[in-house]
């Protein structure tokens, strides 16, 4: 069987995100409480999210120029995207006080959200950014394509998402990018 090097390149994509998904999932987590969420988005689905920085973007700053618009616009070009989540929860400290707060119970009380759930998320970005690294495939970690992912409703409870467009390209869509 003959493959192009198109097959290969699209074939080549999909394993890294496989493999960063992964890597997101075993990247070290607080108190061991997994609440990583991963996804992966192609072709049609890929660029209806992208459709939606755009709304964000005309919604949020009207006419303006935005990183949302030029990143909606990065997402587009992409050959795939991972979305990187995590479902906020609290984790039971009784001392902590990281959040801003005395204790977990004194930050839920407050509304707030706590802060290994950024920490988390941050590590499972990490990883699965060096996952794509070790790959050599470009990538770059996007919160505007995780705002937008909020609100496609990927998942049936809360989740704080970020993504990250893949590409394999001859020059790299995500480095000379316009303000």
């Amino acid at each position: 069987m003959k493959y192009d090097s198109m097959q290969m390149e699209e074939r080549a994509v999909l394993e890294t995100a496989a493999r960063m998904c992964a890597a997101a999932r075993t990247a070290p987590k607080a108190k061991g409480l997994d609440r990583i969420v991963t996804l992966v988005l192609t072709g049609g689905e890929k660029n209806a999210l992208a459709d939606r920085m755009h709304e964000v973007a005309n919604r949020e700053f009207g006419d303006a120029p935005s990183t949302f618009h030029r990143d909606a616009e990065n997402l587009r070009a992409a050959a795939a995207v991972v979305l990187i989540g995590i479902r906020p929860a609290q984790r039971g400290l009784a001392f902590c006080s990281l959040c801003g707060f005395e204790n977990c119970a004194a930050c839920a009380k407050a509304g707030g959200r706590c802060c290994f759930d950024g920490i988390d998320l941050g590590i499972a970005l990490g990883s699965a950014a060096a996952a794509a690294a070790d790959d050599r495939v470009d990538s770059r970690i996007m919160y505007t394509v995780g705002k937008a992912a909020e609100e496609m409703g990927y998942a049936e409870e809360s989740v704080i998402w970020h993504g990250i467009p893949l590409s394999v390209t001859g020059k790299s869509v995500f480095f000379d990018r316009k303000a």
